[in-house]
């Protein structure tokens, strides 16, 4: 729980609590034998407390009182120390997952209600997924003890299904069991659900919308493949199914053409653990052969019907301490925050998308493919480098060779993250406005050192000359003064 001051949590602010769940006997011996140890008794005690504050066959949400109930619930002095006692139980049990808190603020009678969200302690089998929560159990109960639980919380098949080699899946889906009437939609009904929904919805605005699912893919998957045991377990590794889901967002993939690169060979390494490199290069392969036929496409069909362009833009709102000036060409469609958004978030695919009305050339296409599969920077300084090459108005700039070489150089300075790639760009504009003034002269030469102040060497191997500028209007000679000019040239010409 993040609280600057002491005083913003106290025993006088009122509170309320919500969960959409009921623990089972499984779970609380689930909470007891792992959850426990690693938060402590004060906040399992405030866990409980929280849940039994209304029936445990109901869900939804408890009325608002004063906290002063907690901390005597807890045996916590009504003073700075109990206070932070408090804050640090409930802080151990967000730090876990089992707590989510939320600080709700009335400007009219400028009172702050705290809200307490519970949630569900993991199964097993998705705690022991999760690498940092298991290390934390050792650290607390030690290895032995872990590899204990592991084993009394695992689910052992029977024996006799070692003989049994193939498995058929037996399941009677929906549709073929159920029909639904094709009558006419209740526009109340409608109305209704809708409003429902979007009142109860918490999911955050900037999460993506999950396109892989594992249940499908196992519908779509082969029986027979070799990898079929390695996409089985898929399931209980999210940080796998995340890649996947972000890998088909970057190149614009579905679920069966996911199942294909994952039904080839050399997709999983022995252990079962994705080959991430190769999975990007056979993805990226795929992407490349969809633009051309999608290119192809597009030809064909432009022989008998004109194309008409679309306009599509976001809106968001976002914070990001480092921020970007959004180009001309975007300045109507998403604004400042938004766009900082897209720069970090957004793969360098739907970013580079963004710049086009119509496809992608094929020869920008290339160059930050080269940039992500050899170099590998991070998707938000590729980003960054597309933001800073197409924002220059020098159009002649933007080559291969140009690009390659500010990729190199970002490469070489290790620039891994968007804070980074942002200050590296404002340095670099800075020292291109400073050459345009150099060059049109409205800049001097600084005497006696160079631009970092070492005064061993000089930066120019010729020294500064003064030009004589031509500043007043043209004057013109007269016949006689013509005629002084040339006797003075003849006198010089005789004496020398």
């Amino acid at each position: 729980m993040r609280v600057s001051n002491i005083m913003e949590f106290t025993e006088n602010h009122r509170y309320f609590t919500s969960r959409d769940f009921a623990l089972s006997g499984l779970d609380r011996k689930l909470f007891v034998s792992l959850y426990q140890p690693m938060v402590g008794a004060i906040s399992a005690a405030f866990y409980h407390l929280l849940y039994h504050r209304f029936a445990e066959d109901c869900t939804g949400y408890s009325s608002p009182e004063p906290q002063r109930g907690l901390f005597l619930g807890l045996g916590l002095e009504l003073n700075a120390a109990g206070r932070q006692t408090a804050i640090d139980a409930a802080s151990r049990l967000e730090a876990v997952g089992l707590l989510q808190v939320y600080r709700n603020h009335n400007p009219l009678t400028e009172e702050s209600l705290y809200e307490y969200v519970l949630l569900k302690p993991l199964s097993s089998a998705e705690f022991f997924s999760n690498y940092h929560l298991t290390l934390l159990l050792r650290d607390k109960i030690g290895k032995s003890a872990l590899l204990e639980l592991r084993e009394e919380l695992a689910i052992e098949q029977p024996p006799e299904l070692a003989r049994f080699v193939n498995r058929e899946e037996a399941t009677v889906p929906f549709y073929e069991m159920f029909r639904i009437s094709s009558g006419a939609t209740d526009p109340e009904l409608e109305i209704g659900w809708a409003e429902s929904a979007s009142a109860r919805e918490r999911t955050p605005a900037t999460k993506q919308q999950e396109r892989i699912r594992h249940s499908e893919m196992m519908l779509r998957f082969p029986r027979g493949s070799a990898n079929r045991g390695y996409v089985e377990r898929l399931n209980r590794a999210p940080e796998s199914m995340a890649q996947l889901n972000y890998l088909a967002y970057k190149f614009n993939l579905e679920v069966p053409e996911i199942c294909r690169l994952l039904d080839e060979d050399g997709i999983f390494h022995p252990d079962g653990t994705l080959n991430w490199d190769e999975l990007q290069n056979r993805a990226n392969l795929m992407y490349r052969q969809d633009r051309k036929r999608d290119e192809e496409r597009e030809r064909y069909l432009s022989r008998g019907e004109e194309r008409k362009p679309s306009d599509a833009g976001e809106t968001g709102q976002v914070s990001s301490e480092l921020q970007l000036e959004i180009p001309k060409r975007f300045q109507t469609d998403v604004s400042v925050e938004r766009y900082n958004e897209m720069l970090l978030r957004e793969p360098y695919t739907r970013m580079l998308e963004r710049y086009f009305p119509g496809a992608v050339p094929d020869a920008f296409v290339g160059i930050f493919e080269r940039i992500d599969i050899n170099y590998k920077l991070p998707e938000p300084v590729i980003n960054v480098l597309i933001h800073y090459v197409f924002s220059m108005g020098h159009a002649q700039r933007l080559t291969k060779s140009f690009v390659d070489s500010i990729a190199s150089n970002m490469l070489a300075k290790g620039i891994d993250t968007l804070d980074r790639a942002v200050q590296y760009i404002r340095e670099q504009e800075k020292l291109n406005a400073a050459l345009e003034r150099k060059r049109r002269g409205e800049e001097p030469a600084r005497a006696g050192g160079n631009s970092f102040g070492s005064q061993g060497r000089n930066t120019r191997r010729k020294p500064a000359m003064s030009v004589v500028k031509d500043t007043g209007p043209t004057q013109q000679v007269t016949p006689e003064e013509l005629e002084k000019m040339l006797e003075l040239a003849r006198e010089l010409k005789g004496k020398s």
